[in-house]
């Protein structure tokens, strides 16, 4: 719409976006800064004082319903427009308003309280006089901060300093990217290791513009007061990200980012309002009633003769008939959705199931596309160590204990040897099994991030006493931190097999053998994992004898060119992942001192270079990985959660087409698929070839085309190449497939298939994830369901519905999604059916009294038949249902026909509208045909058998009863009867209870209300629904 398209110009032009950029920083002089910085407040506020109200009111009024009720509340104002009372038509507005305005009001003043506490939380800032204390809201760049253990890191920072004697710290990263394990960050060297207090040295640091990567960061540190200048280069493990929490020890840092410019500011996307296809469904029926009003009012002044001064007659009959769109219509609506969003999370079926979106359960019945990530959300993300495979032999979970023997028996053998070992230039002798197992166990052993961590005994002050608490290696209370759960699943089994992990910081490791001597290593340089290079590794000196190796692990792909010829790596890989397992290749290379200290000079080199660093860092870590030697091949397996099968042959059986969009390998992906039965055991499973161009594309979607139902298994890479050429034959093609599996995907692939869905297919998406790379998707799609899973919170507090096991989803769908749908369709046609049948009987009125434009009921008949006298019972109709929850689930077939959104169309509003013409035109007529003598009373009459016929159509409706429809009925029709009494400027009591008024209501209700009943019965007869079917 237009209106938006102007506001978002004016905001864009109001607050033009400044151009982040480079900085230098000084540390702890923030007055020396060239820029003005943001300052560091949180804000989450959509408003301030002043657009709060214009903005709320904006919000209701973009839809033409409410736009509709003030324009006719308005011209209320108009003395020759005016019919009846003021508050007939403002009460109802004031109403749906005050509760919409209270209800942001609230979440606002919470969003304030939020921002409020986090910005007034205190921190120590290092000045030339001392400490002081400073709001978080005051941080500017280049203060030094002081972060306490377990405080929250208020800016992102440049680590300088830390209490912890190895110069590192953990911290925890939950908040910023849902990954639930420990981070390792390192303090500057040069500042680490200065005597005295940082004022005493001039110093900056050097940062790149602030952008959106969080784990990647270029910078520089210089100190300019020694002679030669000391140059440090700064990297990710550095730095400390706002939002972050201290796990470990207490560290200074310097502020180089604040408030919008933070890495965790600009990462947070804000998501879009969803409004469900039942609202829009709604909103085009109330503009055709919309219509049919007008031309019901020019009918009206048509039969008039357009005499005298027909123009205002046609508003006033506009006015009269605007009870065609009830204005109760939304809030009885807005009931409803409250009322399932609390019975989903009443229901003790699904415990721990929140909904955080309350605007769409609707939304839920009404499924056809279902995204899932897999790690996480159908796997447990829990991994067991499976095989080991040395290429002449393979080693699985029963005959561990072979390997254990072989360390066993080496390990005492070696701790003499290794001390005279000389290298021999010999001929390569081919080694024996025993020292190669070792060699590999220990390659594992070393080539990790893993740090095992101590619960200690000895904090009496609530500060280890590190010294004494060291020493304690024991194995009960050892666990190991790492930041991914392969690696801890590696390291657990060289535990197992005798070989402990038992101590790591920044350069040194020490493993204990079986015979319980520790063998100490030197780390010279970690080389971390990173989604493009896809391994990792580790260069490590042997303390007792000097040997350099250079260990290193990764994906098959990123290894195979890397380590040297070999004939079963390929073939095994395949057979592992056929297994389900995840791989991982080991192998390592022996380096001399001299190659080593070439190494070094070039890496540093490289390290300091400002232009391309990333790609030079690269090139020169190649020139170490070429000709390794392969050690072995690993296989973790990836548990799957608690009933996915099941649940995902409900869903299939539902019909719900199921995407898998994970950021695994091909191999994985398709083994989950298979062990999941996401594709069904006698489906075939079409993998899509790697494709980089136009024609391979086209060759290879021809190939597909011929193929008839089987799954589909593509790459992120391909579909990329796909979608740029052929999007449209992909999608239909894609759409066809009862299963597809995309691998290799990133955040914002997912997020864009979603998108794709939507656009290609009119059908709703629902994104189903757990961790920080499926918030995008989640945002993106029609309804979001998050996980609580182990990789944190942030997918669950980024959905619309969160839930604690993917098993859940089948009830949320199939019993939630399916009532919510049938109970609002219902509701919605009700309330319009309402409104209808009293706008007939005005029309009748009229026409009768020579088209006059004088309102049937006056004052508070109107406003208490749309509240008080048929409110509760219309709402009632939240609790129906037309199936048994069982029967639900056990009949997920049931669920298809929702799809098709029967239970409201067209068709079914326009038999409503019959109804409602027939039953007005007979309430009406019916009072003015046995009513003849006395015409003062038709307003008694036709009121009191409306009410009646209101509360008998409920009933009608009705599917499945249940005890508080029954006090609904009853307590209206009381209600009604009490206000009788009270109403004596509209109704005649010494006339309401006589004989003749009792029978001629009953007789006019009866007429009006046992056609309807007589016909439905003939239709459960001789068509009944499928739900009935079942029920009977």
């Amino acid at each position: 719409p237009p209106g938006e398209i102007c506001c978002d110009c004016l905001a864009h032009i109001c607050r033009r976006k400044k151009e982040l950029k480079a900085r230098t920083v000084w540390l702890g002089c923030p007055e020396k800064c060239e820029e003005k910085y943001p300052k560091n407040a949180i804000k989450n506020q959509k408003y301030n004082i002043f657009t709060f109200v214009p903005g709320v009111l904006y919000q209701q009024f973009k839809f033409f319903l409410n736009l509709y009720f003030l324009v006719v509340a308005c011209s209320q104002f108009v003395p020759s427009l005016k019919i009846g009372y003021l508050y007939t038509y403002w009460a109802p507005l004031g109403f749906v308003l005050a509760v919409t305005v209270v209800r942001e009001a609230v979440d606002e003043v919470r969003r304030h309280q939020r921002d409020k506490e986090m910005n007034s939380q205190l921190y120590s800032k290092l000045t030339v006089r001392g400490k002081i204390q400073v709001k978080s809201s005051d941080i500017q760049v280049g203060d030094m901060i002081i972060v306490e253990k377990n405080q929250r890191i208020p800016a992102d920072m440049i680590f300088l300093r830390t209490s912890e004697k190895n110069g590192a710290c953990f911290i925890r990263t939950d908040q910023l990217d849902g990954e639930t394990d420990w981070k390792l960050k390192v303090a500057v060297g040069c500042t680490q290791r200065l005597p005295a207090d940082l004022f005493s040295v001039s110093a900056y640091v050097y940062a790149q513009r602030p952008q959106l990567d969080i784990h990647s960061f270029e910078g520089n540190f210089t100190r300019e007061d020694t002679d030669p200048q000391i140059h440090e280069s700064l990297s990710i493990e550095n730095t400390l990200w706002a939002s972050t929490v201290v796990a470990s020890g207490t560290v200074i840092g310097v502020v180089i980012y604040t408030g919008k410019e933070t890495r965790s500011q600009l990462n947070t996307s804000y998501a879009k309002n969803k409004v469900g296809l039942l609202d829009l469904e709604l909103n085009r029926l109330t503009k055709a009633l919309f219509l049919a009003q007008v031309v019901l009012s020019v009918v009206m002044v048509a039969l008039q003769g357009f005499v005298g001064p027909w123009f205002r007659n046609l508003f006033r009959f506009i006015v009269l008939f605007s009870y065609i769109i009830p204005i109760s219509l939304r809030v009885n609506l807005d009931m409803g959705k409250s009322a399932y969003g609390w019975m989903i999370m009443k229901d003790e079926n699904i415990p721990g199931t929140v909904v955080r979106t309350s605007t769409i359960p609707e939304e839920l019945g009404r499924l056809v596309y279902l995204l899932t990530d897999k790690t996480g959300t159908l796997t447990q993300n829990e991994m067991i160590f499976k095989r080991l495979h040395l290429g002449t032999v393979s080693y699985g979970t029963d005959t561990m204990d072979e390997i254990q023997s072989h360390i066993a028996s080496s390990s005492s053998t070696s701790g003499s040897a290794s001390s005279r070992k000389t290298p021999t230039s010999g001929p390569k002798v081919r080694k024996s099994v025993s020292s190669r197992i070792h060699e590999a166990v220990k390659a594992i052993a070393l080539c990790h991030n893993v740090t095992p961590v101590y619960e200690s005994h000895a904090s009496v002050n609530g500060e280890p006493e590190s010294a004494e608490a060291d020493q304690d290696y024991s194995d009960d209370n050892r666990t190991y931190q790492a930041s991914s759960p392969d690696e801890v699943a590696l390291v657990r089994w060289t535990e197992s097999v005798g070989l402990t992990l038992v101590n790591r910081d920044l350069t040194s490791l020490q493993l204990k053998t079986p015979s319980g001597q520790i063998l100490s290593f030197h780390i010279l340089q970690i080389f971390p994992f990173t989604s493009e290079s896809k391994r990792m590794g580790i260069i490590v000196r042997e303390e007792s004898t000097g040997e350099i190796t250079f260990y290193m692990k990764g994906a098959d792909v990123a290894m195979a060119s890397i380590v040297q010829y070999n004939d079963w790596l390929e073939e095994e890989c395949g057979n592992m992942a056929r297994e389900g397992l995840r791989t991982l290749v080991v192998a390592k290379k022996s380096l001399s001192e001299e190659q080593y200290q070439d190494f070094e000079n070039r890496y540093n080199q490289a390290k300091l270079s400002i232009h391309d660093r990333a790609l030079k860092v690269a090139a020169v870590v190649e020139s170490l990985e070429r000709e390794m030697e392969l050690l072995c091949l690993t296989g973790v397996e990836d548990q799957l959660q608690a009933d996915v099968r099941p649940t995902l042959e409900l869903l299939r059986n539902a019909g719900i087409k199921i995407w898998m969009l994970t950021g695994d390998k091909l191999e994985t992906a398709t083994c989950i698929a298979k062990s999941s039965h996401l594709v069904s055991r006698n489906q075939d499973i079409h993998v899509f070839r790697p494709v980089s161009n136009r024609g391979e594309a086209h060759l290879e979607l021809n190939a597909f085309r011929r193929k008839h139902d089987c799954a589909l298994v593509i790459s992120g890479d391909s579909l990329e190449v796909c979608l740029r050429y052929y999007e449209h034959e992909f999608v239909e093609l894609a759409c066809q497939c009862p299963a597809v599996v995309c691998c290799r995907c990133s955040p914002t692939q997912k997020a864009q298939i979603v998108r794709l869905l939507q656009q290609h297919t009119a059908n709703r998406t629902c994104a189903i994830g757990d961790g920080g790379n499926d918030v995008s998707m989640i945002q993106a799609a029609d309804c979001g369901i998050g996980i609580e899973g182990k990789e944190g919170k942030q997918a669950s507090l980024a959905a619309d519905f969160s839930i604690t096991q993917f098993k859940h989803i089948g009830r949320l769908l199939m019993v939630h999604g399916r009532n919510s749908y049938k109970r609002s369709a219902a509701l919605g046609q009700f309330v319009m059916h309402r409104g209808m049948i009293i706008s007939t009987m005005q029309a009748v009125f009229s026409s009768i009294f020579f088209f006059a434009s004088v309102p049937l009921y006056q004052g508070f008949l109107m406003v208490g038949y749309a509240t008080i006298y048929t409110m509760f019972p219309v709402f009632s109709l939240v609790l129906d249902q037309d199936v048994k929850p069982e029967m639900a689930l056990l009949y997920p077939e049931l669920y298809k026909d929702l799809t098709k959104g029967r239970s409201l169309s067209f068709k079914t509003f326009l038999i409503w509208v019959l109804i409602s013409v027939y039953q007005g035109g007979i309430l009406m007529y019916g009072a003015l045909v046995l009513f003849e003598s006395e015409f003062v009373h038709v307003v008694a009459i036709s009121f009191t058998a409306l009410i009646l016929t209101e509360l008998l159509m409920v009933a009608l409706t009705i599917r499945t009863w249940h005890w508080l429809m029954v006090v609904a009925e009853f307590f209206s029709l009381g209600c009604y009867l009490a206000s009788l009494a009270f109403l004596n400027e509209y109704f005649d009591l010494s006339f309401i209870t006589t004989w003749p008024f009792l029978w001629k209501v009953s007789a006019i209700t009866l007429v009006s209300c046992l056609p309807l009943y007589i016909i439905k019965y003939l239709k459960r007869k001789f068509s009944p629904p499928s739900y009935s079917k079942l029920s009977s």
